[in-house]
C-alpha cells in the first residue's frame, strides 16, 4: 500500500513511517526539518531508505504532488506546541492545511483519510471517562483549529472514506516531549508542581501505531471517530515512579505549589508572546501537572479490535533504551 504521512518528522509520524517500511508498504514521508528532533527522525527515516518531502500543506500544489498515487492518507502535521503565535497561525496550517490536503486526497483518488487529532479538543476530564460522545470544550488556540479540522474532514465523508483518531498523550522511542522528564529524574531533578495526583493514560507509540493502521483499513472505521488511549490508569506521581525505576533511580520527587509557576506562565504569556518570542513558560505546559484525563476506548475495541498492549513497566525501558541509542540520555 502507498500511504501518505504527513507530520512525518514528527514523533508519531516518524514511527509510522518507519513501521510501514518495515511491513512492506510504501511510505511518501511529507515533513518538516526545522527543529533539532525533526532532524534526528529524518535520519532515521533516510537510513530506512525513506526521503523527506519538504513543504507547507497549505500550498495546493505540494499537497497534490504527495498525494498522487497514495491510497491512504495519515495526516498527522499540526501546529501544536507554539506558544508565540497568533490563532490565525493555527488555523492556516490545521484548519487550511487539512482543507488543502483533503481537496488534493480527493482529485488524486485516495481512497481513506485518517486525521490525526487530540485529546485536546475535549480541554479537561473532571474525572469522568471521555469517550466519542462526551461533548468537546476546547481551551485553547491549539484544541480549537483541531476540532475545526475534524469538522472539515467529517464534511469530506460522501466523498472519501475519513477516520479520526483523538490522540492520547504518546510515548516510546523517537519522543522529544518526555525526554525532559527521563532526563531530570535520571539527574536526580525532577520537581514536582502541585500535588502530582492528576491522571493521565499514557499510550506506547508502538499501540498508537496499529490503531491508526485499523483506521486506515478497517472496514468498520469509516465515517467514524476512536478515542485511543493507553490501557493504564496513572497519576503523574506513579508516572515518575515507573520512569525512575526503569533509569534505576530514587522513585521520589520533591513538590513545589503551583501557583508561583502557573502566576509567572500567565505574565509570560501576556508580556512575551505578543513580541513573537516563545515564552520559557507558558500555561500549557504546566497542563503536564494540572489536567487530569480519563477515558473509554470501548468503541475502538468493539468496532476494530483495538486493545493497548504495552504497559509503561515495559514501555519506559524501551524509551531509554532510544534515548541513550541516540545519546540523548
Amino acid at each position: 500500500m502507498r500511504v501518505l504521512v504527513t507530520g512525518g518528522t514528527g514523533f508519531i509520524g516518524s514511527r509510522y513511517a518507519l513501521s510501514a517500511r518495515a511491513r512492506g508498504d510504501e511510505p511518501v514521508v511529507a515533513g518538516q526539518l526545522n527543529t533539532d528532533a525533526e532532524r534526528l527522525r529524518a535520519r532515521e527515516l533516510e537510513a530506512s531508505g525513506l526521503r523527506i518531502e519538504q513543504g507547507p500543506l497549505q500550498d495546493p500544489d505540494y499537497a497534490r504532488r504527495i498525494v498522487t498515487g497514495c491510497e491512504v492518507v495519515i495526516h498527522l502535521a499540526a501546529a501544536q506546541h507554539e506558544a508565540n503565535v497568533p490563532e490565525s497561525y493555527f488555523e492556516d496550517v490545521n484548519v487550511r492545511g487539512t482543507e488543502t490536503l483533503l481537496k488534493a486526497a480527493l482529485a488524486a483518488g485516495a481512497r481513506r483519510f485518517v486525521q490525526g487529532s487530540t485529546i485536546g479538543v475535549y480541554g479537561e476530564s473532571r474525572g469522568e471517562a471521555l469517550d466519542e460522545q462526551s461533548p468537546p470544550h476546547p481551551v485553547n488556540m491549539y484544541g480549537r483549529s483541531k476540532l475545526k479540522a475534524e469538522e472539515l474532514v467529517r464534511s469530506y465523508r460522501e466523498r472519501l472514506e475519513v477516520s479520526i483518531v483523538r490522540i492520547s498523550e504518546t510515548y516510546g522511542p523517537g519522543d522529544f516531549r518526555l525526554l525532559k522528564l527521563f532526563r531530570a529524574v535520571n539527574r536526580g531533578r525532577f520537581v514536582i508542581l502541585g500535588s502530582g495526583q492528576n491522571r493521565r493514560q499514557v499510550i506506547h507509540v508502538s499501540d498508537l501505531v496499529r490503531g491508526l493502521d485499523l483506521a486506515a483499513v478497517h472496514p468498520r472505521a469509516v465515517g467514524e471517530t476512536f478515542v485511543m488511549a493507553g490501557g493504564e490508569v496513572l497519576t503523574t506521581r506513579e508516572l515518575v515512579r515507573e520512569v525512575a525505576t526503569a533509569l534505576g533511580r530514587p522513585a521520589t520527587a520533591p513538590r513545589l505549589p503551583m501557583w508561583p509557576f502557573l502566576t509567572a506562565a500567565v505574565l509570560m504569556e501576556h508580556t512575551l508572546a505578543p513580541l513573537g518570542i516563545q515564552p520559557p513558560l507558558h500555561r500549557r505546559r504546566l497542563d503536564f501537572f494540572r489536567k487530569s484525563f480519563l477515558f473509554s476506548i470501548t468503541k475502538a475495541q468493539e468496532l476494530l479490535g483495538f486493545s493497548p498492549e504495552i504497559a509503561l513497566r515495559t514501555g519506559a525501558p524501551e524509551t531509554i533504551a532510544w534515548y541513550r541509542r541516540e545519546g540523548l540520555l
